[in-house]
């Protein structure tokens, strides 16, 4: 019996995902548990598992983003084919799928290219990996023999195919193919045309795969900017998506804002936009913090000087309940219980995972919990449960020589704490003598709209006074 493989909900805040790599091939056999795919969501990369046994029916491409619930795919019994004109699961709006029925027995050998070419809607039947192939490399799949199940266009079938010099689309591609009455369209490309209320069957489909895609709706947006209405979208829409300037010079190498730094840029650019921000630069003593850890050293591990900050802050946190807000529509939301995340730099970007229940942690506790999310972010293991939650953040460009700095909000949080780093400064002491003295500059950036300068310097002020009296933070925050 066919058996729906919908997109899963991992975390108490993930809506949807965005389908990075099919880690079994179409058609192949799966028992419960085995890694069938890895998806991406607006945090972080994670591998899916099966929640049942069959053949798998691969029904989503790569690159295309689902709502939790949405199906992607089918678990199917021998010889038996994905059930067809259904709605996928929790999407009213979503065209019911047409699939072509797989023959039992799939040792086709070469089939001609027009009785391959498309299914329901003039899509072109292709794995997901042929498609993305086919596409880096400009190839037509118009022009290739699918040796696959049923015909269908799989990644060998490109092997020694060159590119096509002009990817001329056949009038059906020039309007998408309508199915059930609706138009082909991923559903990353739906999202994006609810928001800006474009009409999608005036937007071109794309020539490989039918379809409209999420990049054919942004490329007609910026298409229609500064042109009369009437072409599928109101002038509104139009001129909210300003169109970017060109490479002032032929670029050496192009990187695509998609997956993590795509994510970076679309959370900081709204963390900007929607909040009233503003720093401020506090120094903090460390002489007291440096002679407790080179004691805990000689003992054996010790936490890192951003520990002792996150610590802090925590209890800082406690004793100034307003900055461990968030912004409702209700209002200003004081939130219970202290949850910090830590910023790590990755190579793709920026990850920040939480220490949960921050401020009710001793510093070997703290320690040890940061040190295995830092572990885990670097090497791509951490889970959902590991970046959610989080009340406040802190973020660190000591280790690169950096003084102070202005960090960016990381929504739905109203503050960040940013670290410079340890340095020797020359004071005055109270007999007028010139001696040295362990300093590093904090930097907090809060969101006006919940707190003001004042109540901002407090907690700053409070953080300070902590980082002075090492012993204050090996115990629970009252």
């Amino acid at each position: 019996m066919a058996t729906e493989f919908l997109m899963p909900k991992l975390g108490l805040t993930m809506e949807e995902a965005t389908i990075a790599e099919w880690l079994i091939a179409d058609g192949e056999q799966v028992e419960p548990g085995a890694a069938v795919l890895r998806i991406e969501t607006d945090k972080t990369e994670t591998d899916v598992e099966a929640p049942s046994s069959g053949r798998l029916h691969i029904a989503a491409d790569v690159g295309d983003t689902f709502a939790c619930g949405e199906r992607i795919g089918w678990f199917l019994d021998d010889g038996e084919a994905p059930p067809t004109g259904t709605a996928p699961a929790g999407t009213a709006s979503a065209p019911p799928a047409t699939v072509a029925e797989a023959p039992s027995t799939p040792d086709m050998g070469a089939t001609a290219v027009s009785s391959v070419q498309s299914e329901a809607g003039g899509r072109i039947i292709a794995s997901p990996l042929a498609k993305r192939v086919a596409k880096e490399r400009g190839i037509d799949l118009r022009n290739v023999r699918g040796t696959g199940p049923g015909g269908r266009i799989v990644n060998a079938d490109l092997d020694g195919v060159e590119a096509t010099p002009t990817l001329a689309a056949p009038p059906a591609a020039a309007r998408p193919a309508a199915r059930g009455g609706q138009v082909a369209a991923t559903a990353a490309a739906r999202q994006l045309a609810d928001l800006l209320g474009v009409d999608l069957s005036a937007v071109p489909a794309d020539p490989v795969d039918g379809r409209v895609s999420r990049d054919g709706v942004a490329r007609f947006v910026r298409s229609l900017i500064g042109t009369s209405p009437g072409t599928g979208m109101p002038p509104q829409a139009a001129t909210s998506v300003p169109a970017l300037a060109p490479a002032m010079q032929e670029p050496t190498s192009v990187t695509k804002l998609s997956g993590m730094r795509g994510t970076i840029a679309k959370r900081m650019h709204e963390s900007l936009d929607q909040m009233a921000q503003l720093s401020l630069f506090m120094d903090a003593d460390l002489d007291a913090i440096v002679a407790d850890r080179a004691r805990r050293k000689a003992d054996g591990a010790a936490p890192s000087y951003t520990d002792y900050v996150i610590a802090a802050a925590a209890r800082a946190l406690r004793a100034h309940p307003h900055v461990n807000s968030q912004i409702t529509d209700d209002g200003i939301a004081l939130l219970p219980d202290v949850h910090v995340g830590m910023a790590v730099a990755l190579d793709g970007g920026l990850i920040v995972p939480v220490i949960r229940d921050t401020a009710d942690r001793d510093l070997s506790s703290l320690a040890a919990e940061s040190s295995r999310l830092a572990e885990a972010a670097r090497s791509g293991s951490l889970g959902l449960p590991d970046l959610e939650g989080g009340t406040f953040s802190v973020s660190t460009l000591g280790m690169f020589g950096v003084d102070g700095f202005t960090p960016v909000i990381n929504p739905p949080n109203t503050a960040i704490l940013g670290v410079g780093r340890l340095r020797d400064d020359l004071v005055l002491d109270d007999d007028g003598n010139v001696t040295s003295i362990k300093r590093l500059t904090l930097s907090l950036t809060w969101d006006h709209r919940a707190f003001d300068g004042a109540p901002a310097a407090e907690f700053c002020r409070a953080i300070v006074d902590l980082l002075g009296d090492p012993a204050a933070l090996d115990t629970p925050a009252d």
